[in-house]
């Protein structure tokens, strides 16, 4: 239940909350599991789109799964590792202090927190279609994890100046 909880928390308070699951020490054990957790909710939001989609088209939905699993469960961890890898060499050389780890978890944690709103964005684009609520819904999902990144690195990269905001 504490996941669920630092997700509710994360909208009000996100610095904190990532602080707390990056905890004291390094812990890839920690950041794999929310790299996983992250991407496969997102894998199970897709589910609602794709029979819509598969059922419109009178295509097996198998086939649009496999593609889903295929993307988020493998191939986008390895894509976040190598994203947060690379934002870690550019924070610092432009002065971060933070460690690799803690961008990775600054990502990964984003990725997990917005995920409720990527699952709700699932059901409403499964059950109703495109449309403006649709894309509203899209933009807030997108939002909130942008959000949650940025401060996120920010925490991490930059903590003295983050503590004064």
């Amino acid at each position: 239940m504490g996941v669920v909880l630092d997700i509710l928390r994360t909208y009000r308070t996100p610095r904190a909350v990532l602080r707390h699951r990056i905890g004291p020490q390094v812990d890839e054990s920690g950041a794999l599991v929310t790299v996983m957790l992250a991407c496969s909710l997102i894998f199970v939001a897709q589910w609602p789109r794709l029979a819509r989609v598969a059922f419109e088209a009178e295509q097996d939905i198998q086939v649009h799964i496999g593609g889903a699993l295929l993307a988020w469960v493998f191939i986008m961890p390895l894509v976040l590792y190598v994203l947060a890898g690379a934002l870690h060499l550019v924070l610092r050389l432009v002065g971060g202090k933070q460690s690799a780890y803690e961008v990775r978890m600054a990502t990964f944690w984003a990725l997990l927190a917005a995920a409720p709103l990527w699952l709700l964005y699932g059901l409403v684009v499964g059950f109703i279609g495109t449309g403006a609520g649709v894309t509203l819904i899209g933009f807030i999902a997108f939002a909130a994890f942008t959000l949650f990144w940025g401060l996120g690195l920010v925490e991490v990269a930059f903590p003295k100046e983050a503590s004064h905001v």
